[in-house]
């Protein structure tokens, strides 16, 4: 049903184009004057081979014709390094549902083969990486090695993230051509993620400096000067409470729990998954827990844990994360020693609706990814424009947002990419870090003993073994500096004055994630499209169309 999807969905699509096209042309030989089609992931993959049967078989187009204008329409962007955003479909599965493509996928395959061995003559490893069919074991069309051929250009999401391409993911398609593969850093919105989901925050960038920063968003560093002001500043935090405010109302209405606006808000919110590690945010909740059941009366910065997110529906362990989550804020947020310091809320259902809500309410962004996993990350992006504070590892756009916003205003802790490929390649021991540090031991112990399952030992037990025994994405290594940079965060935090500046500086210097940037960098550089001049309205506050206190 997947395939047949992607099939239906792309042959909709490129009729439509073509269709487009023939109304004021006389041919298709210039379609890609015309039309620039972005292969977003593999998913939609099969639009090179379905372009190519459009072309020859409805239109007399001839091979090499048809050829050269696939390759000139088509561009690749690939969204992750995880193998499941590399698509494979079995070759039975092809050549049953979709069996003129087949022939046509195993031709572009034979011609390309050929190029590479007049390149590489003898080469048969290259070859058989290459090969548009893996061919290993059971036969399996490798969709991303399709969207590499069939493109002119191949991007990353982020730099780090394009750089990894190179390095690793489609190293062999780098080494035959360079020339094709390019950086384009992911970008927001500004008129959704800060002039619609947060107008306090816009109304006192429009008292100061006009509208014009929603066409450009670099206007916001003329506010600079304002970052010690205390007029300013003091408007700034009662934007924020504000925000945070509107958040505890929801979370009241909608989850039973109160909590306090003036406490920090810790905010997690994207898919859930383990390389994303929602469960090292957990483990260092309960340190925090374990620190107060031994002394009760000890001083702890009040915070409030929120996240969101949704798993895979197969995705078991993604499941548990969440389960784990709730059921340690069912005991942390009834526990009478606790006596409100910290709150732990997951909310239900995540959404773009409901991030409109989240992202301006936050004081902490969590964006805490095993280096080398996250291509990007736009959550990290709307956070930080609204005058989040991040703590997060090297990875993803993170460190671009890192550069941006200045060192000293980010909260760095963990191991690099690099860190991490050296460490595993040296054979890394999760127990050795359990066994050796007695804080992670007792958060571990805690959970183990069934403290958090109502005395079952059994129901966290298939994600405690894994960390134990596995830990791909390496939370137990970069536990302990995780913990001690939200010692650091919370100091921070217990001086207002401090983080305020450092809130204001990283809203107002994340122009280079506007989406006019991104998009504006895909016309010039990938897609050759002109810009226009339009007549439109002034998009202004007054039709935004929103207003999130009702």
């Amino acid at each position: 049903m997947r395939l047949e999807q992607q099939f239906f969905f792309v042959s909709c699509s490129l009729q439509d184009i073509i269709r487009t096209h023939l109304l004021r042309h006389p041919s298709l030989h210039n379609l890609h004057d015309t039309a620039a089609i972005q292969l977003n992931d593999t998913h939609p993959a099969v639009a090179i081979a379905e372009m190519m049967r459009l072309l020859m078989d409805e239109h007399e187009m001839d091979w090499n014709t048809a050829w050269r204008v696939t390759q000139k329409t088509f561009s690749y962007t690939n969204h992750t390094l995880l193998p499941e955003a590399l698509e494979k479909w079995s070759v039975g599965l092809f050549e049953y549902l979709l069996p003129r493509h087949l022939e046509i996928i195993y031709e572009i395959n034979r011609r390309f083969l050929e190029d590479v061995k007049r390149w590489y003559p003898g080469d048969d490893n290259l070859i058989s990486r290459l090969s548009l069919i893996d061919e290993s074991g059971e036969k399996y069309v490798r969709m991303a090695n399709l969207a590499c051929v069939g493109s002119h250009a191949v991007n990353g999401v982020a730099a780090l993230h394009t750089e990894l391409l190179k390095q690793d993911t489609l190293r062999d398609f780098y080494k035959l051509w360079p020339g094709k593969f390019i950086n384009k850093t992911n970008g927001v919105t500004p008129r959704r993620w800060i002039l619609m989901c947060n107008p306090k925050l816009a109304e006192l960038y429009n008292s100061k400096i006009g509208e014009g920063w929603l066409k450009d968003l670099s206007q916001l560093k003329q506010l600079e000067k304002y970052v010690d002001d205390p007029d300013f500043c003091q408007q700034w935090r009662e934007v924020k409470l504000h925000n945070k405010r509107q958040l505890a109302q929801y979370i009241w209405e909608h989850n039973g729990i109160e909590v306090d606006p003036h406490s920090m808000f810790d905010i997690q919110v994207k898919r859930i998954h383990e390389y994303k590690r929602q469960h090292l945010n957990v483990l260092h909740i309960i340190s925090l827990y374990n620190r107060i059941k031994q002394n009760p009366d000890q001083h702890i910065v009040p915070c409030t844990f929120i996240f969101g997110g949704k798993a895979a529906p197969g995705y078991f362990m993604a499941k548990l994360i969440i389960k784990l989550t709730n059921s340690v804020a069912d005991i942390i947020n009834h526990d009478p020693d606790v006596r409100g310091r910290l709150k732990v809320v997951f909310l239900n259902n995540f959404n773009v609706s409901l991030g409109q809500r989240i992202y301006p309410a936050a004081d902490l962004s969590e964006q805490v990814s095993t280096a080398g996993k996250e291509a990007s990350g736009t959550g990290n992006m709307k956070f930080a424009m609204n005058g989040a504070m991040t703590i997060g590892t090297l990875d993803g756009a993170n460190i671009e947002i890192r550069e941006e916003a200045g060192a000293e205003n980010f909260f760095l802790f963990g191991l690099t990419a690099q860190e991490v490929a050296d460490t595993k390649a040296k054979g890394y021991n999760p127990w050795d870090y359990y066994s050796s540090n007695p804080s992670l031991k007792a958060v571990i112990d805690r959970i183990a003993d069934g403290y958090f399952s109502h005395g079952d030992k059994e129901l966290f037990k298939p994600l405690l073994d894994s960390l134990m025994y596995h830990d791909q994405y390496m939370l137990f290594a970069d536990y302990q500096a995780y913990v001690d940079c939200q010692k650091q965060v919370a100091k921070t935090y217990s001086d207002q004055d401090k983080w305020t500046r450092m809130s204001i500086l990283n809203a107002l210097r994340m122009a280079k994630f506007s989406s006019d940037r991104t998009i504006r960098e895909y016309c010039n550089e990938i897609w050759n499209v002109r810009s226009v001049p339009i007549e439109m309205e002034e998009y202004s506050q007054e039709n935004a169309g929103l207003n999130l206190g009702k």
